[in-house]
């Protein structure tokens, strides 16, 4: 008999799973369900910001084809959500009173942007553990969000930020984590008025050093966008038109400081949809426990993948039940997870939970190049030259808009920031993949963005086990392959080994690829 499998979302990993067991259904050892909150097929979220400022159509956000699913025989209940799920009846229930029986269930809920706590929008706040009794009510708190105020999560979001950018409005971004900033600087270059707000003392703190991200924030201002560094948001300011209707006309800060704007876009996070795992009683802490095959710490017939999913070892948890970690936040992961779950759950074997290395990490903008990756926040003078730990090499040079710094450990990099400099980026991230040691002397890296480079580059970026796609982890190699079979465009690329298909990140390596492996005519 066939193996009932329900999965509920229909993101990106939860197409990646399904794309995996098609395979199964079509031999009829699986049967499919699928539950998906939105109506709408699947779509890239990584590039929502894309669309919004008018860098791609609709058809640029699109995915797989669901119509291969159904054909293959995959069940699709879109515009449901689910609001129950009996464990030992091994039955999940929708809100709309649809019961679906399973075998195995898998959780691809997502991640939920994160409301900050605001006077004028406190009821906008979900409750963590509230289920949704409606898919319109998915991420809804006590009250919707005030009009003018989004958070860039779905397609309705992205609209609003579309009609601003197109208006040539003032829109306020209240967070400078990397999507935060590639909106800002993608909006900036569309004609909108854009001010970046958040109260660290440099933007992406995160993921860049202090230094680093000042550096980035200088290049910022350069073009256009106003920088509004230690800006503790305490409020916002309502405006109403002659409806009666309440618009969002200005964030207000702790200094007293207020930011006017026509669109406020919260980019302060996200957090791990739980509430179905948690009233079903499984395991959560930061998401949904499961260990690196996926499945549930409560129950071996539950797994969860992608930004629901924090993977972790139960020895991990401490005295009181807290685990360290999180989601990783990132697709690349889930789409690796789905892979593996899509192995297990076709053949009864999983492919090897490899260890996730910590993410290199890419800033999407036009003329301003960050690349980070690693642990970045050691202490350049901790350590003295010959002592055990790490040793951090920095090169600075703000007027340019240039910054490198360096960690390793035992002459191996194990973290670095490279903003301004991308040939040097571009080796360093090589380096970071390969745990390479770096060149006794340091210094030689930085010729890489000598007008007069000529020095030699340690990896070749381009060398058959490069990584090109990380998301992905697709090689150089792999793709040298795909052009030699007849895929002449960026495009046919993607189709064919799903390179650039994440965050889009790659897609220059990707052209320069096609245009070193163009036969001349």
């Amino acid at each position: 008999m066939s193996e009932r499998v329900v999965l509920v979302g229909y993101g990106p990993v939860g197409a990646r799973l399904i794309d995996g067991l098609l395979p199964a259904v079509r031999d009829g050892r699986i049967d499919l369900t699928v539950v998906g909150a939105e109506p709408h097929d699947v779509y890239n979220r990584v590039l929502l910001a894309e669309y919004a400022v008018g860098r791609t159509d609709r058809a640029g956000l699109d995915m797989d084809d669901r119509r291969v699913a159904e054909e293959a025989g995959v069940r699709f209940v879109l515009g449901a959500t689910v609001v129950g799920v009996d464990r030992h009846r091994r039955v999940v229930r929708l809100h709309d009173g649809i019961r679906l029986d399973y075998d195995r269930l898998v959780l691809a809920t997502g991640a939920r942007a994160n409301v900050p706590t605001l006077a004028g929008m406190e009821r906008a706040r979900r409750d963590r553990t509230s289920v949704s009794a409606a898919p319109a009510e998915l991420d809804l708190g006590g009250a919707p969000l005030p009009r003018g105020v989004v958070a860039l999560r779905d397609l309705a979001d992205a609209e609003h930020v579309r009609a601003a950018v197109s208006a040539g409005q003032r829109i306020v971004v209240l967070g400078a984590g990397v999507l935060g900033m590639e909106l800002a600087l993608a909006a900036a270059e569309a004609g909108a008025e854009v001010v970046v707000a958040y109260h660290s003392a440099a933007p992406m703190n995160r993921t860049l050093d202090e230094n680093g991200g000042r550096v980035l924030a200088s290049a910022a201002t350069a073009v256009g966008v106003e920088m509004a560094h230690h800006a503790r948001a305490e409020s916002i300011l309502l405006r109403y038109d002659d409806h009666g209707h309440a618009w969002f006309d200005g964030l207000v800060c702790a200094d007293g400081k207020v930011l006017a704007g026509d669109l406020l876009v919260l980019s302060c996070g996200v957090a791990a949809r739980t509430e179905v795992a948690s009233l079903a009683g499984l395991a959560t802490s930061a998401g949904i426990l499961v260990d690196g095959s996926s499945r549930s710490w409560t129950d071996p017939d539950i797994f969860a993948i992608g930004d629901c999913a924090h993977v972790a070892d139960p020895a991990d948890a401490d005295a009181h039940g807290r685990v360290p970690g999180g989601p990783s936040g990132l697709v690349g992961p889930g789409w690796r997870q789905a892979d593996r779950l899509a192995a297990l759950l076709s053949t009864g074997v999983s492919g090897p939970a490899s260890v996730e290395r910590p993410g290199v990490v890419m800033l999407k903008a036009e003329g301003i190049d960050v690349v980070a990756g690693g642990a970045v926040d050691a202490d350049p003078f901790s350590h003295a030259p010959g002592c055990h730990g790490p040793q951090v090499t920095l090169w600075a040079d703000p007027a340019r808009g240039a910054y490198v710094k360096l960690v390793t450990v035992e002459g191996v990099l194990t973290g670095f920031v490279a903003v301004g400099m991308p040939r040097t980026g571009a080796e360093l991230t090589l380096l970071f993949e390969r745990g390479s040691e770096l060149p006794a002397d340091r210094s030689s890296l930085l010729r890489l963005d000598a007008p007069d480079a000529g020095m030699a580059t340690v990896a070749d970026p381009f060398a058959a086990d490069a990584t090109v796609c990380w998301c992905n982890g697709v090689s150089a190699g792999a793709i040298r392959e795909a052009i030699a079979a007849g895929e002449p465009t960026v495009a046919c690329v993607k189709a064919a080994t799903r390179a650039g298909t994440g965050c889009g990140g790659c897609v220059g390596r990707i052209s320069e690829l096609l245009a070193r492996e163009a036969v001349p005519a």
